[in-house]
């Protein structure tokens, strides 16, 4: 297997930098000393960058995070680490701790010997002994495969890529008979290509991560029950959760690495628990249909660094056999539609207003350099008040009207949503943690209710604001009951956008919603305004 990834990471590098040297050279046929200073100063830059990068995210955990990296791990895990580090020869990770009921794990540093693995709270409340195993495994996967290095090596290729296309465009060497804006435009072209490509083979190693995780483990469904528990959101709390009580989400992360509970990976978009309906194979059929069926979901997937987590669930299923397991699930349902007419439309309706007023703005410019100004503004007055129509289009979808009373496997099930088509709901549970777990900047929840757990975007409609409440009013949050009104959305993380929601018998609004149509309103306004001066 290591060999394998090797290969595929190896010829992989060398095609992007292949792309980069052919870029380099016609660059450097036509850049002035200066660009090419310019150019080496920011490839040392960014050399330099991955060299102290593990330092300053040290920092950031400790001043923003908050992480403890004295904390103790359960027996179990400990003997795991040091079997696994034993076992390929390399030095026990950093291992931190952030006190924060939402799940997360992950790794940074710079090569296999310089590792951190940093875990939450939550982690250890929501899987099972095996569980935690797998997905730390997991993540010994990217430090023994050496991702970090592998992929910051990569991502050199379009951010560079991306240095030459900007500097064609701002130097004077597009006046250079045209070679530089053809430079510009082909290391623009590279960019992209190259981005895609990273993305790839960013994909892919998560694919084999996997696969180390099987073989360290042995254990694929263990694996697979993880991944639902953190990349769906379908739990009810454990009989051990249910008995206890709330001074057990009080205690330091210390003092819970020290009850030997358990852990798991993931970002703000992998969120779960453990309990029955882990067990429900229906319930996750459901959860994977999205996944499965929408056309979004296969265009998020070419933009993320990560495979969707039905895929990976296939993936791992297939493999189940081999370690004396019976497949973990077999998503054998048959697709009802095609769902294309959907996504075309809401395709349509996402674009449309940006659409309209480019075609507008270049019109009005054009008018204008005709000194015909009657009719630049009647252009532009039209283009805001048709621009305005369709934002308020747009925006309807993703606020529909009609809120219903749901959990979150109902929400899970649902096919019919994405970014621009939302779901009005209404859910109870308790807040369980931060969105960003940990942070001090970060104004989002984790709420979880009888039957999962999912995120929840609070968004007011200034950036301060949102940033006040996250520092001195959301940590108060944290392990109260709450009750949501918002609208539910999948980009591909499954999030509800918050409209109001009820805490300590207080009924609390977020104003982006009559603030944004008040905004819409404006923009018709001056559109009426610029046609009635252009008559």
């Amino acid at each position: 297997m290591g060999k394998k990834l090797f290969g595929v990471s190896t010829l992989t590098i060398v095609g992007l930098y292949a792309m980069l040297s052919v870029i380099i050279l016609l660059a450097c046929m036509f850049m002035n000393v200066s660009i090419l200073i310019g150019l080496g100063v920011s490839i040392a830059i960014l050399i330099i960058q991955f060299l102290i990068s593990p330092f300053l995210t040290d920092l950031t955990m400790k001043w923003f995070y908050k992480i403890d990296y004295k904390a103790e791990l359960p027996e179990y895990l400990e003997n795991f680490i040091n079997l696994t580090c034993s076992k390929h020869n390399m030095k026990r990770p950093k291992i931190g701790l952030i006190n924060d009921g939402a799940p997360n794990a992950f790794t940074y540093g710079r090569g296999k010997n310089d590792a951190r693995l940093v875990l939450t709270r939550g982690i250890f409340e929501l899987l099972s002994e095996d569980e935690v195993k797998t997905v730390v495994a997991h993540e010994f996967g990217h430090i023994v495969h050496y991702d970090m290095l592998f992929m910051t090596v990569a991502q050199l290729v379009p951010l560079v890529c991306y240095f030459v296309y900007q500097m064609f465009i701002d130097s004077d060497s597009n006046n250079n008979n045209n070679n530089g804006a053809l430079i510009g435009g082909i290391a623009f072209a590279l960019y992209i290509i190259s981005e895609y490509i990273v993305l790839w083979l960013s994909r892919t190693r998560e694919y084999y991560a996997d696969e180390f995780s099987l073989e360290e483990t042995k254990n694929p469904n263990s694996l697979a029950s993880a991944l639902v528990k953190i990349g769906f959101g379908l739990s009810v709390p454990s009989e051990n959760e249910k008995s206890s009580d709330k001074k057990k989400k009080q205690r330091s992360a210390k003092d819970v690495g020290a009850l030997g509970i358990f852990d798991s990976k993931t970002s703000k978009s992998l969120v779960v628990a453990s309990g029955n309906d882990i067990n429900n194979k229906s319930v996750i059929k459901d959860a994977m249909k999205w996944e499965m069926w929408n056309p979004w979901a296969k265009l998020y997937q070419l933009h993320s660094t990560h495979p969707l987590i039905s895929k990976r669930l296939i993936a791992i299923s297939n493999r189940s056999k081999e370690f004396g397991q019976e497949p973990y699930i077999n998503f054998d349902y048959k697709k009802p539609e095609s769902y294309v007419d959907d996504f075309a439309a809401e395709l349509l309706i996402a674009f449309m207003p940006s659409l309209i007023f480019i075609v507008s703005a270049i019109l009005t410019f054009v008018f204008i350099n005709d000194h015909n100004e009657k009719m630049a503004l009647l252009i532009g007055g039209c283009g805001l008040i048709i621009t305005a129509l369709t934002s308020f289009i747009k925006f309807k979808r993703r606020h529909k009207s009609g809120y219903t009373k749901t959990n979150v496997a109902n929400l899970l099930s649902e096919v019919k949503v994405s970014d621009i088509t939302s779901i009005p709901c209404e859910l109870e549970g308790n807040i369980i943690g931060k969105g960003d777990p940990g942070c001090i900047f970060s104004e989002d929840f984790i709420i979880q209710d009888e039957s999962g757990i999912i995120f929840l975007d609070y968004n007011q409609p200034m950036f301060i604001i949102n940033k006040v409440f996250a520092l001195f009013k959301s940590h108060k949050y944290i392990d109260k009951k709450i009750k949501v009104k918002g609208w539910y959305r999948r980009s591909p993380v499954p999030y509800v956008e918050i409209y109001e929601y009820e805490i300590d018998g207080t009924v609390k609004k977020i104003y982006t919603y009559i603030f944004s149509i008040i905004l819409y309103i404006l923009l018709a306004a001056i559109g009426f305004a610029l046609i009635l001066v252009g008559l």
